[in-house]
């Protein structure tokens, strides 16, 4: 969409400078669960591999909004919160090992897609607890788009 100026007379009568005006962005709906804790089989050192280590997960997903949310909308016009945690806790199967914690978030990101076609964009942040020495966050963020 092209950018247009607005011309307007200013109070003494003279033509003001051009007001311009602001291009039309399209509305979105961002969803979040964040802080999830939960353990999972992941690592590649000896010492982290056949046990589950415990991660802290964060979701946001993406998805086009209602035009307008009344106070009597349903929750089909949106997504439920808790499909978000399922997917960071029972969503993950707890007999795979998962080498890298990046695999973890596709994992996530994928069973998302598959569960709602409105979903443009997931992204998941994983923070690996165990091996914070000073209360640090150490992991990884991945976000993924819709290829459809």
């Amino acid at each position: 969409m092209a950018e247009t100026a607005v011309l307007r007379k200013a109070a003494d009568g003279q033509i003001a400078p051009p007001v311009r005006q602001a291009r039309a962005v399209p509305d979105s709906l961002i969803l979040e669960v964040a802080n999830i804790e939960t353990d999972v089989l992941t690592g590649i050192y000896s010492e982290e591999t056949g046990r589950p280590q415990p991660l802290r997960i964060s979701i946001s997903v993406a998805l086009a909004p209602e035009p307008r949310f009344t106070p009597d909308t349903p929750l089909a016009a949106s997504k439920n919160y808790m499909d978000l945690k399922w997917a960071a806790t029972s969503g993950i199967p707890a007999d795979v090992h998962f080498t890298l914690i990046e695999s973890i978030g596709d994992h996530i990101a994928h069973s998302l897609f598959a569960q709602d076609a409105r979903i443009t964009r997931v992204t998941v942040k994983i923070v690996k607890l165990a091996i914070s020495e000073a209360g640090e966050d150490i992991g990884m963020t991945l976000t993924r788009h819709r290829q459809e």
